[in-house]
Formats: C-alpha cells, structure tokens, sequence
C-alpha cells in the first residue's frame, strides 16, 4: 500500500508540471525599474536558463520549453561543446544553488535570421541530457500561433542583464519586472519600419531589458498560466527606460519550433 501511495504521488508531482504554472509563486511589483529592476523570489521562474561559458561567465537567457528543448535569441551564438544551460539559477555569486548544468547537442537557428535587421531572432538549443523537473524547474508554456494579447495582460521579463545603460553594473540575483506590451503602431512610431509582425514592443514605461538579459523571457499571465510570448532580442544601446524594447514574436514561430522538436 505505502509504495503505491508513493507511486501515486509522484504522478500527481509529475503531471502537476505542466507548463507555465511555477512551484514557487512569483511576488510581483507593478511600480518597479527593471533597470534598477527587482530581485525575484528565488525559484518562482522556473523556465529561465542562465547561458553560460565554460567559465561560468552568465552571457544570455533563455527558457526551458520541454525536457530537452530551450529556446533563445539567434544573436546570443550559442555554440556546442562551448556553451552550458543552468537550469535552477537564482544568485550568480551563490556556489550553493542546486543547479542543473546540461550540456547542448544542437543549437538550431531560424533559417530566415537576420543579424543586420535582427528579424526572426531565434535559435532552439537541444539538450544533451534531459532536464530534471523540480519545483525551481519547470517549463513555460508556448505562445500558440493564434494567441491573442488583450489590453491589460500582466507580463514579465526577467534576467541577469545590465542594471543601467551606463557602467556596466550586472545583478548577482534574478531581476524581473512588470512590463505593459506596446502596440506595433507606437512601437513604429518610435523605431519606424525596423518593426515587422515578427517582432513585439514592450516597456517604454520606465522599466527596460538591457544587454545580458538577451534570449530570456517576456512571459504574460493568462488565467494561472504563464505563456512565452516574447524573447529578449535588441532595443536602445544605452537602454533607455523610455524606449520600447523589442522581442521576438513567439507566436509567429509557434509552427517552426515544433516541427523542429518533432524532427530532432
């Protein structure tokens, strides 16, 4: 009887993993800078992955999507057998995290990428060995093709990046910050046609992403739910709070990422 109670409850541990539902809650703060941005409750976005080099030098994000699958931005040239995914990282500076470090086997970027216009800045990092979901890790769940963005959605970045556009201060600990989505007409008004409907705006409230938090999430609330709607790709130089960020379009990808997790 006790092992079958076990068993049971490592089913119900095991299917409570559904996408973009963290363990641990997120605390959030609807009047903070991300630059100056806010420490986030340690474990409460459990999809986010530290890039790092064989040095442990934190260069990019990204987002745990399924065991073996990561999505991050193309710009970030993550390279095989040189770059790692740590899973399960709050506090760069702590050697006392239980962290997974994982290996990549394949770093697959979109074949439209565009390094001169940043248009279609994505790439999918498949893992080496599967990722082991825990309450600090977990995975988020994919903006659909369809997916409609509602005025008024809670949405969040987060990451390790600059604090400021000037000096080069970087947070030890997870930043997040709550950011309202700009729509494509304003976000032209301020970057003209860079913009193109595989890219989203966000910010331009006083809070901004900043380099180093690059490939990592723009994840917006819907019922309990997380969902990746955007990944972390270019804005201003000196990451001004003013300027609207701009983020790949995940949704425009939806189609491209699962046939290329169903073919590898």
């Amino acid at each position: 009887m006790l092992l079958l109670s076990l068993t049971l409850s490592l089913v119900l541990l095991s299917s409570s993993w559904g996408c973009g539902v963290p363990a641990i809650k997120p605390a959030l703060n609807f009047n903070q800078r991300i630059v100056n941005g806010e420490n986030a409750v340690p474990g409460s976005w459990p999809w986010q992955v530290s890039l790092q080099d064989s040095n442990g030098f934190h260069f990019c994000g990204g987002s745990l999507i399924s065991q073996s699958w990561v999505v991050t931005a193309a710009h970030c040239n993550v390279v095989p057998g040189r770059h790692f995914v740590i899973l399960g990282e709050y506090d760069l500076s702590s050697s006392t995290e239980p962290l997974q470090v994982l290996s990549i086997s394949q770093a697959i970027t979109h074949p439209s990428w565009n390094p001169t216009t940043m248009n279609n800045d994505l790439t999918l990092l498949k893992l080496a060995s599967p990722a082991q979901y825990t309450t600090r890790i977990s995975p988020v769940c994919l903006a659909s093709s369809n997916e409609a963005l509602p005025e008024g959605l809670t949405c969040v970045t987060t990451g390790w990046g600059r604090l400021s556009g000037v000096g080069n201060v970087t947070p030890a600990r997870l930043q997040q910050a709550v950011l309202p989505l700009v729509t494509v007409s304003q976000c032209q008004q301020y970057w003209g046609s860079r913009i193109t409907n595989s890219m989203i705006c966000a910010g331009a409230s006083g809070a901004s992403s900043c380099q180093g938090d690059s490939g990592g999430p723009l994840v917006c609330q819907k019922g309990n739910t997380w969902v990746l709607i955007g990944i972390v790709s270019w804005g201003t130089s000196n990451c001004n709070v003013y300027a609207p960020a701009v983020y790949t379009r995940v949704s425009k990808f939806n189609t491209w990422i699962n046939q290329v997790i169903a073919y590898n």
